[in-house]
């Protein structure tokens, strides 16, 4: 008889925003697969396992709660933020489709979270007001060529842009290289934010033109935003300043 298999996000850190569907989902589980540092946000009883995993073993990790979960267990794969955003839903279903008759028997329940660029958007205002839209900058399953590709077009249509992952040891020119191109597209005086841990104790939340953003301001717990020329910064006298997209667009000039 197949078990269940869940798959959560934790949120992007701060325990109170992980969702009271994944808390539920943690309880039932027996088994855990995940990267460890998403694994250690978890607070497991004795009678529950956990077997962690490097980041980038997503597709054999979604293999084995998978063959666990087919052979009874209850089984709970762990992601950070939104288990569907760049994250270990994907290679759950990727996982299926390859796989045996017996994984599709599966119960499978993937637990919408809270992602990061939610988190970042709700420190600063309301820059997701309008169209946006997210692109990872990880060249690990994709080219670059489709990357900037897709940068450079969705800066033409005028969304604000989340970028996930953004910058790494093995990346670190690609940030600098996107808004190089961005600054070829878009005002200088587009907000870019820089949000870094939202909601956590080294949280750090910088608001900066598009022509000075440095790339050297983010890791890979940023979440970098990308404003439209239509999204605005509010100052506030010993505030933060919000940063906003307004709801309506101006319409297009003839």
């Amino acid at each position: 008889m197949s078990g269940i298999l869940s798959v959560i996000g934790t949120g992007p850190g701060d325990p109170r925003q992980m969702t009271p569907e994944a808390a539920a989902a943690v309880s039932d589980a027996e088994v855990f697969f995940g990267y460890g540092p998403y694994l250690d946000r978890l607070a497991l009883g004795p009678h529950q396992r956990r077997i962690a995993s490097d980041n980038r073993e997503e597709l054999g990790r979604a293999r084995a709660a998978l063959a666990q979960a087919a052979a009874g267990a209850r089984v709970c794969v762990v992601s950070g933020g939104d288990p569907g955003v760049f994250a270990m839903a994907a290679a759950v279903c990727e996982a299926i489709e390859a796989g045996p008759d017996d994984w599709r028997a599966v119960d499978l329940v993937v637990v919408p979270g809270v992602t990061a660029m939610l988190a970042v958007a709700a420190r600063i205002g309301a820059p997701l007001g309008h169209d946006f839209c997210a692109l990872s900058l990880s060249d690990n399953l994709k080219p670059w060529e489709v990357i900037t590709r897709r940068l450079r077009l969705a800066a033409e249509a005028g969304f604000v842009i989340a970028l996930y992952n953004p910058i790494s040891k093995a990346r670190p020119w690609q940030l600098g290289e996107a808004f190089a191109l961005l600054r070829g597209i878009l005002p200088a005086t587009t907000p870019v934010i820089f949000g870094r841990a939202a909601g956590r104790p080294d949280e750090r939340i910088r608001i900066v033109p598009l022509a000075e953003a440095d790339a050297g301001d983010a890791d890979m717990a940023t979440c970098v935003m990308i404003g439209s020329p239509e999204t605005r910064i509010v100052a506030r006298p010993g505030r933060s300043p919000l940063v906003y997209t307004p709801r309506f667009s101006a319409p297009a000039s003839r």
